[in-house]
């Protein structure tokens, strides 16, 4: 190994290195206070930003977006939850970078320039994952819920034994919207991680392109299980999951295959990669499928 690839600083003692964690947790968690208290000054701009895909489809129904406090303390909450997500964010490439500089001195250079990468698509990917489930799954879910809505000949609530059908109009909690938004946002922001989680254990040499394909049939069923836990009980988003999920896992595969072609092409640079054993192992893979079925 070369001197240039060497580990920066082994010599610090493990209390330094608490000490060191203890510092870059105090710095991560005053950049996030810093933030909530940033986004509790804006909290109602930041709330009717959330709220615009739930207006949208009121006023094509031509309705009129009005939500509701049910109790005294809603709107206090509303407003910490705003600024809990939104600090979070702002906060979010500082605490990155904090934890950067906590673990770079224990990577080697080439761990460095391996890892660096993931680290950067990280948030790009969980702000690709939240703005397609503000934009797009979120105002196909409201639209669906709010189909189940039905009107009296004037939109009122009729009297018992009126043959008109019941007015049964929506008026929703600020915080219960709120709370389901923010759950769409998270969860497709998590699942949007698949890629680069995998790509990342694909680099380490924890999972394999193959290995990824051999178990395809029942990461199906997981991300049906996921898709049913992770969403409202409406049949349109949780197929709207499994479809991006499922897709995000065979991009997964095709990452991590070309993670693999790159590390074999270096291997045979550097005169390490057997040609014949790979041969061989591949055969005897091919065997013990053979023999599986």
């Amino acid at each position: 190994m070369s001197n240039t690839d060497e580990i920066e600083d082994t010599s610090a003692p493990l209390i330094e290195h608490l000490a060191e964690l203890r510092t870059r947790l105090i710095h991560s968690v005053v950049a996030f206070l810093i933030g909530m208290i940033i986004c509790f000054t804006v909290a109602t701009p930041i709330f009717n930003f959330l709220t615009q895909p739930l207006c949208d489809v009121l006023s094509e129904r031509g309705q009129d977006c009005d939500l509701i406090f049910i109790s005294p303390q809603e709107g206090f909450f509303v407003a910490i939850k705003v600024s809990l997500l939104g600090g979070f964010i702002l906060a979010f490439p500082y605490i990155g970078m904090q934890m950067w500089r906590f673990v770079a001195p224990g990577l080697y250079r080439s761990e460095k320039n391996a890892f660096l990468p993931f680290l950067l698509a990280s948030p790009f990917m969980f702000l690709l994952g939240a703005s397609f489930a503000f934009y797009v799954v979120t105002p196909l879910a409201y639209d669906f819920f709010l189909g189940f809505q039905q009107f009296g000949a004037e939109g009122e609530a009729l009297a018992d034994g009126a043959t008109a059908p019941l007015s049964v109009v929506f008026q929703g909690s600020a915080q219960e919207y709120l709370n389901l938004t923010i759950k769409f946002i998270v969860a497709f922001g998590l699942c949007f991680q698949l890629p680069v989680l995998l790509t990342l254990m694909g680099k380490a040499g924890l999972v394999s392109a193959e290995g990824l394909g051999a178990v395809r049939k029942y990461a199906v069923v997981g991300i049906l299980v996921l898709a049913a836990i992770v969403t409202p009980p409406d049949v349109i988003t949780q197929i709207i999951l499994f479809v991006v999920v499922y897709g995000l896992y065979e991009i997964s595969i095709f990452l991590v295959a070309r993670v693999e072609r790159k590390r074999e092409e270096q291997l045979r640079e550097e005169g390490y990669y057997d040609d014949e054993e790979a041969a061989d192992d591949a055969m005897m893979d091919e065997f013990d499928a053979e023999d599986g079925k």
